[in-house]
């Protein structure tokens, strides 16, 4: 949702903006396309079904409604801990998702957004019970497993995608539950310059 706001801030595609203020361009709540038969995805933006009523939330530009075709789909993972044993799952779930957004007709933007934890440690719940890394055996701390992670899903999955945006961060998961990036400069460059690639491909395809 959000990276849509961000695309309609920067400005740089007349072509976007004008779709998103004329309302023809709307985000997906269903995050799929009316009659055709796909996985959903975490995020799509499209052309909004002719007869259809866009509809508006305070605070966001983008209305949302059901699409007839995908322009820009994208999908999200976090690793936070455990990386390397779902890192086959993660995988076939980001290739999948691409040939589910260019499903029948279209020429979809799609994009790419992993999260990789670099925290020392990290904890994770199922009810009540929590699971603590320890570094050893088969419960490495995130820092241990990050740039394995990252090289993988860049070698792997990115190509697939017309973005592919690494997310690095630190979260223990722990009360008080503190968060930051790895580099917050280098993380907001980053996704600053994708915005303008997005961009400048909608400009381009749409």
């Amino acid at each position: 949702m959000h990276l849509f706001e961000d695309l309609y801030s920067i400005g740089r595609s007349a072509k976007f903006c004008a779709a998103v203020d004329g309302r023809r361009s709307v985000l997906n709540a269903q995050n799929r396309a009316t009659g055709i038969k796909a996985r959903r995805g975490d995020g799509t933006l499209g052309e909004i079904i002719p007869g259809e009523q866009a509809v508006s939330d305070a605070g966001y530009v983008v209305a949302r409604g059901p699409i007839a075709s995908i322009e820009i789909g994208v999908e999200v993972k976090i690793l936070a801990k455990a990386m390397i044993k779902q890192i086959d799952r993660v995988t076939g779930d980001l290739l999948k998702q691409v040939e589910h957004f260019k499903r029948k007709h279209g020429n979809p933007i799609c994009v790419g957004i992993v999260g990789i934890n670099h925290a020392e440690r990290a904890v994770s719940y199922e009810g009540e019970r929590a699971t603590r890394t320890t570094g050893k055996g088969g419960f490495p701390h995130p820092i241990q497993e990050a740039e394995e992670a990252e090289k993988r899903l860049a070698d792997n999955a990115a190509a697939r995608f017309d973005e592919f945006i690494f997310l690095r961060y630190r979260a223990v998961n722990e009360a008080p539950f503190p968060f930051e990036w790895v580099d917050f400069d280098a993380t907001r460059r980053d996704y600053a310059s994708a915005l303008l690639r997005i961009s400048q491909e909608y400009e381009r395809r749409f």
